[in-house]
């Protein structure tokens, strides 16, 4: 792969335009202020060029060239170990290594391969493989292997999952993901087979925009407190996002907005965790596929590079 740009700031996040045989990726590396590496370093990988699922408020649907391979998965992360830990041993305490970036990961059958060795390559006790799904109906096979993979290398709170849900309401949740995806109690079904004792809690995500329902009531019906907690995020100013004009229930700086929603799904006995990042984050563009997208379309110029450029 080529690294044609990198952006952002050591003490935050650094982001990574690459290219492999003319089709453009992006994979990041992050902290979270003022939590020190040795504590927690996040790396963020691509698993497809663009996603063909194309979710209402993410720029990396706007565009899908296929599948990312087996080896260049792997060369995403190593260019980030190598850069910081040339002996691939790796001290954080935790050590995320998450799907996430572009792309819906339990479509590429390679990422099971990779999730599958990864914990022989790098010397690094605090690995927490994480994989964020919309939960295709195609994946299926794939979410059952994982399951296998989870129980033989990272039980006991080494693996971590998350599904993309958005709203409690079925058919906002299709206008959302315009994709064949699992119910919300196809996923309750999956994630209490899949949950054991000692793993982390699965995460309910909801990307919390003001129209979409989300009613605590439906939560409850559904999903065990002791297996699923619920976390809540602001809509990120993506290109996607503005021309759907998409508002979020949270104000980044202030949380407002959802802070009685919150409480509501607490009073469920949920954990909540109201996911707020830097926002200077949002100026990197450290969010799903914007920066990518330019280089696509070739829109990208030279004052915002020089802009954004890591010096």
């Amino acid at each position: 792969m080529e690294i044609v740009a990198k952006f952002g700031r050591e003490d935050l996040a650094i982001l990574y335009i690459a290219r492999k045989n003319e089709r453009y990726f992006e994979f990041v590396e992050s902290l979270q202020p003022p939590v020190p590496r040795e504590k927690k370093w996040v790396l963020i990988i691509s698993t497809m060029f663009g996603c063909p699922v194309r979710c209402s408020m993410c720029d990396a649907g706007s565009y899908y060239h296929g599948k990312i391979t087996e080896d260049l998965l792997l060369e995403q992360i190593d260019h980030m170990v190598s850069k910081r830990y040339p002996d691939r041993t790796i001290p954080a305490d935790k050590f995320k290594v998450q799907f996430a970036r572009m792309g819906e990961p339990t479509l590429n059958l390679d990422v099971l391969n990779v999730m599958n060795k990864l914990s022989s390559l790098y010397n690094a006790p605090g690995l927490i493989p994480c994989i964020s799904t919309i939960a295709p109906e195609k994946a299926t096979n794939f979410m059952e292997k994982m399951i296998e993979i989870k129980n033989n290398h990272y039980s006991n709170g080494h693996f971590q999952l998350q599904f993309s849900i958005h709203s409690t309401d079925k058919q906002v949740r299709k206008k959302i993901i315009p994709y064949k995806i699992w119910s919300l109690e196809e996923i309750a079904t999956y994630g209490d087979s899949f949950w054991n004792k000692g793993d982390r809690k699965i995460t309910l995500n909801f990307a919390a925009e003001k129209r979409n329902p989300l009613v605590p009531e439906r939560l409850a019906e559904l999903y065990d407190p002791n297996r699923f907690f619920i976390k809540i995020t602001p809509i990120n100013p993506t290109e996607k996002a503005k021309a759907h004009s998409l508002q979020s229930m949270i104000s980044p700086e202030t949380g407002e907005f959802a802070k009685q929603k919150i409480k509501e799904i607490q009073d469920h006995g949920f954990e909540v965790l109201l996911s707020i990042g830097e926002l200077e984050e949002n100026h990197i563009g450290s969010n799903c596929g914007q920066h990518a997208l330019k280089f696509e379309n070739g829109t990208y110029t030279i004052e915002e590079f020089q802009r954004y450029q890591d010096s």
